[in-house]
């Protein structure tokens, strides 16, 4: 069974955690363990005719930022990494956008959002970096 699958399929994996420092540097088990609380937090939302639309979409962009994260890691060339790193990117700039607009439309949520948006702002700001170096080597591999 893989790592994965264990992951799957045990109940108690949520409470199974890596250490700190290597959940930081292995980008997809961050980003999955975000889309999780994304996932959690979203079923906790109070559900009214405003929210639903805005927690479907933060669930959508939230989660999508892992999805294509994988897809990042088997790119077929150095161009769809580049495109690939910059949806992430890109998803982790709208659920920044999308836990704003449900703190506002529901305000007993602000306090549990927080750390999460914090973790998509510190998301989006490494997908930058990551497509920045991409970016300049790009320039580099042309230039020769």
């Amino acid at each position: 069974m893989t790592n994965d699958e264990c992951r799957m399929t045990n109940e108690n994996a949520g409470d199974v955690r890596e250490s700190d420092a290597v959940l930081k540097y292995d980008l997809e088990e961050r980003t999955a363990v975000f889309a999780e609380r994304v996932i959690d937090f979203a079923l906790d939302v109070e559900r009214n005719a405003v929210t639903m639309p805005l927690i479907t979409q933060l669930v959508r962009a939230g989660t999508s930022i892992g999805a294509n994260y994988c897809e990042a890691d088997d790119a077929e060339s150095k161009r769809d990494f580049r495109h690939k790193i910059g949806l992430c990117r890109k998803e982790a700039r709208e659920t920044k956008y999308w836990f704003r607009m449900i703190a506002r439309a529901a305000p007993l949520s602000k306090p549990p959002a927080r750390p999460l948006w914090q973790e998509a702002k510190e998301l989006h700001l490494i997908f930058s970096k990551i497509r920045r170096s991409c970016d300049r080597n790009t320039s580099h591999d042309n230039s020769e």
